[in-house]
């Protein structure tokens, strides 16, 4: 506490207008010394606040006998903080000669969880409890988050050759173009675990195991992608389709999106002043990667019984990810402005590698602003029973009949309405992703269109800057610039 924030009379009336609050707390006296240490031990472990002592519940100022003896009481009571705790101590006189004795701390930031005799406290509005242990557990973990989190542990039996090569491989080169890794990165798996920070004296990490891991059971069974679509609005409706499969984290977003494409109707258009069809998802697929993408790097992995969820009813989707949101970060705050800071942040740093994600916390900004620009309602945001989940408003059963109608004055062929469609380019990314070696004719065979489709589709996701080629046409291969 600097000397610009000490209490003065002038500061005290107005702590006393605001009444007791989230930062301000009233005693009566040193006789609830024990009690004003508690709370200033949940001002601690939040945002800081003010105790005032020998001022009585309702505000009114009832005084309070001030001695040497009375600081050296405060001085022994604050010694039982730990970690130790600075505690600024004012005493302020009264216009009536009455006394106040202030006790003021800042929040303890890096040094949270604090105790006062051994156990912790947070300040729920105006009032002050004991700390869940679940959350004085996680303060713990974040505040020696460098050796002790989760994720940097070593994975107890994995070994290099447990991992999945072809992905660790896809990561490096998907950094190298997006310029996030040197180029004289070595191709070896090893070496790049250990540029992502992955390996610990050559020991393979719970990160390691989360993003390129292909064995998850019996000891991961928190690798978890499970996937619905459900009849109606409730989880009791009919079940449409449904699937839960064990896998590695940048195969849940190829598989959730999958998921997602094959479910949403897919419904068209004609936009004024066009002679294509606009074929449209009722929620942009980017939005929607986006909070997959969010669910899968920023859940809690910790706990064995964790797992993302994607499920469809036909007036929304929600995707849901066990763990709650970061200290400091409300579920209020993801539509505004707000911090990065990830719980995860060596597999939060690989996607980042591949250009999936940007790491200044305005993910979900993006996401409302894509809603906005399609026409559909921005998502909403809502911790429950221990998941963090978001949901997309939108009318998802399939139309009856498909859309033919052409925009008034124009006549459109056969030949020109072929849209390059969002659906078919996401497959050809996919397909190209996993075999980046396929041909024209093999993306024809495989994906059942024309061979004009594939090459107008190619055509704009190279334009778009989603799509590279590396070498000659033949002998070389695809690189496919955006993750999916």
């Amino acid at each position: 506490m600097n000397d610009g924030m000490k209490i003065n009379a002038k500061k005290l009336s107005a702590l006393l207008a605001k009444g007791e609050n989230e930062i301000i707390e009233f005693k009566r006296s040193t006789g609830e010394m024990k009690e004003a240490m508690q709370t200033l031990c949940a001002f601690l472990n939040s945002i800081g606040g003010t105790v005032l002592i020998g001022v009585k519940p309702d505000g009114t100022v009832g005084g309070q006998d001030v001695s040497d003896r009375t600081f050296r009481e405060i001085a022994q009571a604050t010694d039982r903080f730990e970690p130790p705790a600075h505690v600024s101590i004012d005493q302020i006189k009264t216009s009536k000669g009455q006394n106040v004795i202030a006790l003021v701390v800042e929040g303890g930031q890096e040094m949270r969880p604090f105790a006062y005799e051994g156990r912790a406290y947070e300040r729920i509005s105006s009032t002050t409890r004991r700390m869940p242990q679940s959350k004085y557990e996680r303060l713990l973990i974040e505040r020696g988050h460098a050796k002790r989190r989760w994720e940097n542990l070593i994975a107890e039996g994995v070994k290099l050759n447990d991992l999945d090569r072809k992905e660790i491989l896809r990561t490096r080169e998907l950094a190298i173009q997006q310029n996030r890794i040197s180029p004289d990165t070595s191709r070896d798996p090893g070496e790049i675990l250990n540029r992502l920070g992955l390996r610990i004296n050559n020991g393979i990490t719970h990160a390691a195991q989360v993003l390129y891991g292909t064995q998850f059971l019996p000891n991961y069974p928190q690798c978890l992608l499970k996937m619905g679509r459900f009849r109606g609005t409730e989880i009791t409706g009919e079940i449409v389709d449904n699937r839960q499969e064990h896998m590695s984290a940048f195969a849940m977003v190829r598989e959730g999106m999958e998921f997602l494409k094959r479910t949403m109707p897919l419904g068209a258009r004609f936009p004024e002043g066009e002679i294509f069809r606009e074929d449209r998802f009722p929620v942009p697929l980017d939005a929607l990667r986006e909070i997959l993408l969010n669910a899968v790097m920023h859940r809690d992995y910790s706990h064995y019984s964790g797992n993302v969820s994607i499920v469809v009813f036909d007036d929304r989707i929600e995707i849901r990810s066990y763990g709650r949101l970061p200290t400091g970060i409300t579920v209020e705050q993801l539509a505004g402005r707000h911090e990065s800071k990830p719980v995860n942040p060596l597999i939060a740093g690989a996607f980042h590698r591949t250009g999936a994600v940007e790491v200044w916390g305005r993910g979900t900004n993006r996401v409302i602003a894509m809603c906005k620009k399609h026409g559909t309602a921005v998502p909403s945001f809502e911790e429950r029973q221990g998941f963090l989940i978001v949901t997309f408003k939108a009318q998802l059963v399939a139309a009856t009949g498909v859309e033919t109608r052409q925009p008034k004055g124009r006549k459109v062929s056969e030949k020109t309405s072929e849209k390059v469609s969002e659906k078919t380019s996401e497959k050809i990314l996919a397909t190209l992703a996993a075999t980046p070696e396929a041909t024209i004719a093999e993306l024809t065979t495989k994906l059942g269109v024309t061979s004009r489709t594939i090459e107008r589709n190619i055509q704009k996701l190279i334009a778009h800057g989603r799509l590279k080629r590396i070498g000659p046409d033949k002998g070389g291969h695809w690189a496919v610039i955006e993750f999916l």
